[in-house]
């Protein structure tokens, strides 16, 4: 099933739900920085979290950052995801791998740590980012993620994120996220249901390996509560902005002496993006164009 984002309502507007299929892009990831199981866990729950958050905002140009910074062996997650459907991130310890936990499920919370903080930036287009901070729960990613909204967004929320990796890579992953609106967060028996019926999940991959699509999920979440789904399907992908004429654009702003100093003892030069892991590499000839670029300017 292709990677996909939709949206739906229920309870007459009440309530927002989204849900997210990444198992393709967590794949992509996966395979970009050489992941560990455990943290392409780590990676593919935190994409999928960002690309739900990133679903409610109204730009085109809309972004969110999601950083998880735990006391676990796997040091920090970056991730950045857009209203487009684009996200791209990573962990600061790709190789991390710990057993898996007593119920065969792998220890993501043992690699990232309970002892900590998310970072949510909300760059909504214009004017200052909104960002928040808040403790993490459990660095389960998805306790850790719902308790930002709650905390910091002061919304109602329950959220599942799942992704199932083994010797053949990701084969399931992705996520749902149903929020209560403002009109009916005072409802508290709503919250309760909404909550008591994530928590009866199973999880979000054994569903996905057992062929139920995001329509069907919802449905068994929400069907009897006057669900309504939108018509649009919207594809998301894995994607990093960087390129080679970006790599020498911030080459030429460390200005003439350190280009020259790149040339006389590295004969060029090279840099990784972290985002990605995409190696890009300027020559003696791209550096010496950068330094006459530089001299015609003045």
């Amino acid at each position: 099933m292709a990677d996909q984002l939709i949206r739906a309502t229920a309870a007459q507007g009440g309530i927002r739900a989204v849900g997210a299929i990444t198992t393709r892009l967590t794949e992509e990831a996966r395979q970009r920085h050489k992941l560990s199981y455990v943290a392409t866990a780590a990676l593919g729950r935190t994409m999928s979290a960002g690309l739900l958050l990133a679903s409610s905002m109204k730009r085109a140009e809309s972004r969110v950052n999601i950083r998880v910074k735990g006391n676990g062996p796997l040091g920090g997650i970056l991730v950045d995801a857009g209203l487009d459907g684009t996200v791209r991130g990573y962990v600061d310890n790709p190789e991390i791998e710990l057993p898996p936990k007593p119920n065969g499920k792998l220890d993501v919370g043992g690699a990232v740590g309970s002892e900590g903080y998310l970072y949510a930036i909300r760059d909504v287009g214009y004017g200052y980012p909104y960002s928040s901070t808040v403790e993490l729960v459990s660095g389960e990613i998805g306790d850790d993620v719902t308790h930002y909204l709650a905390t910091s967004e002061q919304t109602p929320s329950a959220l599942v994120v799942g992704v199932f990796v083994g010797a053949a890579g990701v084969t399931a992953a992705g996520g749902i996220l149903l929020q209560v609106m403002p009109k009916a967060a005072t409802d508290e028996a709503l919250v309760q249901t909404l909550e008591s019926r994530v928590a009866a999940l199973s999880g979000f991959t054994p569903l996905l390996q057992a062929g139920k699509t995001l329509p069907e999920m919802f449905e068994g979440l929400l069907g009897d509560m006057g669900l309504e789904i939108l018509p649009e399907v919207q594809m998301v992908r894995f994607h990093c902005g960087c390129s080679p004429d970006r790599f020498l654009g911030a080459l030429k702003l460390l200005g003439e002496a350190e280009l020259q100093d790149m040339i006389e003892k590295d004969d060029g030069a090279e840099a990784t993006c972290h985002f990605c892991n995409e190696v890009y590499q300027a020559s003696r000839d791209d550096l010496s164009q950068l330094i006459g670029a530089l001299r015609a300017e003045v």
